[in-house]
């Protein structure tokens, strides 16, 4: 927010006895947040800067970023339900590079089908924590109680966040690119050697079983799944990030794809456009016209930057 300064670039503030520190209007951005156009100096998601201007860093430090105040909330509560389960289990180390290594999968999916918006947030890496503990289910299935119970309860909550994410103004690009790479990681990071191999471990000498009875550490199936999954993610990560650095539009290969992020109903359309406005400096006056929806506007401003024409823009068109 101390980048933002609202006073200096917006003509109305919330909480404006906050100085710098002050939020965006609701009308610009309601998730009492900085502009889109400081997160995208900051490092928002932008495929066009992605491409162009080469700044693949952009895949990774757009999950560190959020619309807002409401927005770090919904994240930071998302986390700490599902990541302290998984982390008492497995360690930061483990947690931790699923989460970033999920977050650049759900960036790099976002970017292949939405290329006119900014993106930012950490919901592609929240559901990939999401995914690692569907994976971690599968591949440990022989270690658990009730695990038909929990694997239901797991699949319903899967579901409904992904159904969530077919309204508009949600990236549900991000978060199936972030769930599926933590579900093929979850494989991976996450396998538990069978209780057979545990208890021979600690067995005293006398009682260990022979070399032919002895059981292995994993099961064959847990192998199998690990060695399938870790070749289905760098293959898809690799062809993925060579596409997008390439240029390539996934929705000119996938004709019916844009209905995974959002279905279009009466009540809501799916199309979204960037905010063009005419504007014109009299004196101190200057005269904005939104060019969607042909609103027009004066403000008081004395030699406006073009950040702060920008910004008025999208609050008028909003």
């Amino acid at each position: 927010m101390y980048v933002n300064d609202c006073p200096k670039n917006s003509v109305s503030c919330i909480a404006r006895f906050l100085h710098r520190f002050s939020f965006q209007p609701f009308k610009e951005n309601p998730l009492l947040g900085p502009s889109s156009f400081t997160l995208q100096k900051m490092g928002a998601l932008d495929v066009n800067k992605v491409i162009h201007r080469h700044q693949g860093w952009r895949l990774i430090t757009c999950m560190w970023l959020h619309g807002g105040v409401f927005h770090l909330l919904a994240n930071m509560l998302g986390i700490l339900v599902i990541g302290i389960r998984l982390e008492q289990g497995f360690g930061f180390v483990l947690v931790g590079l699923l989460f970033i290594i999920s977050g650049f999968g759900g960036s790099l999916l976002s970017a292949l089908f939405i290329q006119s918006n900014i993106s930012v947030g950490a919901s592609g890496a929240l559901f990939g924590l999401l995914g690692g503990m569907l994976s971690e289910l599968i591949t440990n299935w022989s270690i658990y109680d009730n695990k038909r119970q929990a694997l239901f309860i797991l699949v319903v909550v899967i579901v409904i966040n992904l159904v969530v994410g077919i309204l508009p103004h949600v990236d549900n690009f991000a978060h199936i690119g972030g769930f599926l790479t933590g579900f093929l990681l979850g494989f991976v990071f996450f396998i538990r050697p069978q209780f057979g191999w545990v208890n021979q471990q600690y067995a005293p000498v006398e009682y260990s079983p022979s070399q032919s009875q002895a059981k292995p550490k994993f099961k064959k199936y847990q192998c199998i799944l690990l060695v399938l999954s870790l070749i289905i993610l760098i293959v898809g990560l690799s062809v993925g990030l060579v596409a997008l650095l390439r240029g390539v539009d996934a929705n000119d290969h996938c004709s019916w794809c844009h209905y995974l992020s959002c279905i279009p109903t009466s009540k809501w359309s799916c199309r979204t456009q960037a905010a063009y406005c005419l504007s014109n400096q009299l004196g101190n006056q200057l005269n904005i016209t939104c060019s969607s929806n042909r609103k027009s506007s004066i403000y008081h401003i004395q030699d406006p930057t073009n950040s702060q024409i920008q910004q008025l823009c999208t609050q008028l068109c909003a």
